[in-house]
C-alpha cells in the first residue's frame, strides 16, 4: 500500500446521461479496482466514525461494499439493509417516495436492538431519501443511529437536509 496522499475524486469516473439523459452518474468502480485508493476511502470514513458502536448498516448495493470493508476496519458487525423481498425470515419493512413511485426497504427484525448504537454507509448522498428510510428503519427497532457517511455527496441535491437530526459526513463533495 502507497503511503502518499490520494485523492478520492481522482477515482470517481463521471458517466453522462446515465442512467437517463441529464444525469452525470458518479461512478465508483474505479475506486474500487484500486486497492490503495479503496483502502484510503475506507480509512477516510473510518475517520468519521465515533467510538462506540455496535455495527455498520450497509445500504444496499454499493453501501455493502464500502459498509463491509469498513466494519471489517472498525472490528463491527454488519448488516445490510435490503430493497423489499430479498431478504428471508422475519423483516421490518418501511415504504419511502421515489420521483415517480413507491420503493420500499427492508432489515431482519432481530439485527438491532434497543440500545445498540450504528453507523449508516452508503457511496452516495443524493436526495437523501434512501438514507433517511434507512434511519427510519433503524430507529423502529430501538437503535440509535450515530451518524451516517458516504463517500460522495452531491451537494446541489440537498440530500442532507433530509438527515437534519443525525450527524451526515462525506468523503468527497460534487457541487452539480
Amino acid at each position: 500500500m502507497t503511503t502518499t496522499a490520494i485523492n478520492l475524486a481522482d477515482y470517481i469516473r463521471e458517466v453522462p446521461d446515465f442512467p437517463k439523459p441529464g444525469i452525470k452518474f458518479k461512478d465508483v468502480t474505479p475506486l474500487l479496482a484500486d486497492g490503495d485508493a479503496f483502502a484510503a476511502a475506507t480509512s477516510q470514513l473510518a475517520c468519521f466514525v465515533p467510538s462506540g458502536l455496535h455495527a455498520v448498516v450497509g445500504i444496499e448495493s454499493r453501501g455493502f461494499i464500502f459498509g463491509a470493508a469498513l466494519a471489517q476496519q472498525l472490528g463491527l458487525g454488519f448488516i445490510p439493509v435490503r430493497k423489499a423481498g430479498k431478504l428471508p425470515g422475519k423483516v421490518h419493512a418501511i415504504e419511502y417516495e421515489l420521483e415517480y413511485g413507491v420503493d420500499a426497504l427492508e432489515i431482519h427484525r432481530d439485527a438491532l436492538t434497543a440500545g445498540h448504537r450504528v453507523v449508516i454507509v452508503d457511496d452516495l448522498l443524493a436526495t437523501g431519501g434512501t438514507a433517511a428510510s434507512t434511519v427510519r428503519l433503524v430507529r423502529a427497532l430501538g437503535a440509535e443511529v450515530a451518524c451516517c457517511v458516504f463517500v460522495i455527496e452531491l451537494d446541489a441535491l440537498q440530500g442532507r437536509k433530509q438527515l437534519s437530526d443525525v450527524p451526515v459526513y462525506s468523503a468527497i463533495h460534487y457541487a452539480d
